[in-house]
């Protein structure tokens, strides 16, 4: 199967020749500086520009082996477009907020909806283009920011956390408003060509906000993300939680998402058995991406396997400093799994 072949079947549902290996990109980036050096593109420059921005993105499935393109490389292209102040970052830390648009969650008219044909919103839409032309077999996963993480991205998050006891109709609120702009961010670089989303809401960790406030405030946001790239472009979603999502009880399998993406605390074991009917992904500790061996990588990414990882990922993205021979080793592992299947 082509690499775009494998991770659309997985996420279908449909049988395919072994699980994929895949970063989706966005919180879960998938860059390295040793691919960076070897293809000669580098952060910041990247970040807003298509052609180093496919470059990279290209290199880094030709180089490592993991199967499938992603972009953008971090969570702040809605943010920035609706008003916060961001640092592109450097070669090896990704671009962050520097000051919040907001100063309470009443100033919802301090936001700008997102325009998708100006900055990074555009240059990413270019890069697919550019990525469609140049790798049509390899799957491009478009990176979304989830609901409270856009929201925490635009006020300090203490007001957004209190607001979700307090002032339940202001969190709602901008809830809603960092949907709308994930939604038109998303709906154009599927129109670019994006073959799959991926959304990430690190903010909304079940050890943060709990049970009861994952419920309200975050799985009705993520289902109408998810549901409306299916219905409307027959795309699939990929959801991300970090944190121990067990406190989030069955929360996790009242997802429309095909996907669930987990931290490294949780087992494969476990999540398939908290979200049953959902594929499974994960869960390579970040970490050890980086300061392990490659033959402890091995042994790893050869337990998720066999545990039935429905798709093989690091729990929380790749540290730039990760040594291409350790993401090598991943690939391989899963190469000779399928196999031997």
């Amino acid at each position: 199967m082509t690499q775009k072949e494998r991770l659309l079947r997985t996420l279908a549902g449909q049988t395919a020749d072994g699980p994929p290996f895949i970063c989706p990109g966005g919180m879960m980036t998938m860059i390295v500086t040793e691919v960076m050096k070897a293809v000669d593109s580098f952060w910041p420059e990247a970040h807003a520009d298509a052609a180093r921005m496919a470059a990279l993105t290209l290199g880094t499935n030709r180089l490592t082996g993991i199967e499938n393109l992603g972009l953008p490389f971090c969570m702040t292209v809605e943010a920035e477009a609706m008003g916060a102040a961001v640092d592109l970052g450097s070669k090896t830390s990704e671009p962050h907020v520097i000051s919040y648009i907001m100063d309470e969650l009443a100033q919802l008219d301090r936001l700008r909806f997102i325009d998708v044909t100006q900055g990074r919103a555009h240059a990413c839409a270019e890069a697919i283009g550019l990525l469609k032309k140049k790798a049509p077999d390899v799957p491009i996963i478009a990176n979304l920011s989830g609901p409270v993480s856009l929201a925490t991205s635009l006020v300090d998050p203490l007001l957004y956390y209190r607001a979700m006891r307090r002032d339940k109709q202001a969190a709602h609120a901008l809830n809603d408003c960092a949907l709308q702009n994930a939604l038109a961010l998303g709906d154009a670089l599927i129109e670019a060509g994006a073959d799959a989303v991926c959304i990430a809401d690190p903010s909304a960790t079940g050890d943060l906000i709990g049970r009861r406030a994952f419920e309200e405030f975050v799985l009705p946001c993520l289902n109408r993300m998810a549901e409306h790239f299916s219905h409307r472009h027959n795309r699939p979603t990929i959801v991300h939680i970090c944190g121990d999502v067990k406190s989030l009880g069955g929360a996790l399998q009242q997802l429309s998402a095909a996907a669930v993406s987990v931290d490294s605390v949780v087992g494969i074991p476990q999540l398939r058995n908290l979200a049953p009917g959902k594929v499974s992904m994960g869960n390579i500790s970040t970490f050890l991406l980086e300061r392990g061996t490659p033959e402890k990588l091995a042994r790893v990414s050869g337990q998720c396997l066999e545990q039935g990882v429905g798709i093989l990922a690091p729990a929380c993205g790749i540290a730039p400093g990760t040594p291409l021979k350790n993401l090598q080793a991943v690939s391989e592992t899963v190469r000779h799994h399928r196999s031997a299947a």
